[in-house]
């Protein structure tokens, strides 16, 4: 999102979109009491995936960008110790 670019929603295969939804569910009836329809927890669930997780994934991104350049960064320092004269 940093770069002008719209990230799509983010979805989950079958399986994980089913557990999502069975934990949510019983997260927010445990928690907040709420009993929800499935249509209700997807919402959430959808409001989630399109509000908030590009910010967790962009996040994610950035991680794995700085832990790369430290390799790289490692890597051409080993490369240059190699280098003959």
């Amino acid at each position: 999102m940093s770069r002008g670019k719209k990230i799509p929603q983010l979805e989950l295969a079958g399986p994980q979109q089913q557990a999502a939804l069975q934990t949510l569910g019983r997260f927010l009836e445990e928690r907040f009491e709420l009993e929800l329809g499935s249509f209700e927890v997807q919402e959430v669930l959808d409001l989630i995936s399109r509000d908030i997780a590009p910010h967790y994934y962009n996040k994610a991104i950035s991680d794995v960008q700085a832990v790369l350049s430290d390799r790289f960064a490692s890597l051409e320092s080993d490369l240059w110790a190699l280098e003959k004269s």
